[in-house]
């Protein structure tokens, strides 16, 4: 590649992340300089990316509303049916054609385990094993 095709491949990758300050912050959060393409935004606030222009696996690419998750990233952060666009079940992604709304469909909530929101449910049976009390004096 010639220097000219370089310089204006990154001069292309600095305008698709929204300039010079988006570079640095999209490469501080992925370890990557891509160029890529808005594709969509859900209602939590993820921003949804793409470029056919790499392989299959890694054209597709989320950045997290770091304002409401800070640095608790965690994939179950993502909504079923973004979900099955960045996982390359479907080619159109929820912006494009969305979802059919169910009754039954509950509002996606990310899972807690390992937080101090995680649900712990208590037992109402008595233990197998009783621990042992010495005698009192």
């Amino acid at each position: 590649m010639s220097l000219v095709t370089k310089v204006g491949n990154l001069m292309r990758i600095v305008k698709s992340n929204g300039g010079i300050i988006g570079t640095i912050t999209n490469s501080f959060w992925t370890d990557d300089f891509k160029e890529i393409h808005f594709v969509g935004e859900d209602k939590h606030g993820n921003k949804y990316y793409e470029n056919d222009m790499y392989f299959l696996g890694r054209n597709r690419v989320v950045h997290y509303n770091v304002q409401a998750v800070g640095w608790d990233k965690d994939a179950s952060q993502i909504p079923a049916d973004w979900h099955r666009w960045l996982h390359y079940t479907t080619d159109n992604p929820p912006s494009k054609v969305p979802p059919k709304e169910r009754m039954w469909f509950v509002e996606h909530t990310e899972n807690m385990t390992g937080t101090s929101g995680e649900y712990v449910p208590y037992s109402t049976a008595r233990p197998k094993i009783e621990s042992w009390v010495p005698p009192k004096a």
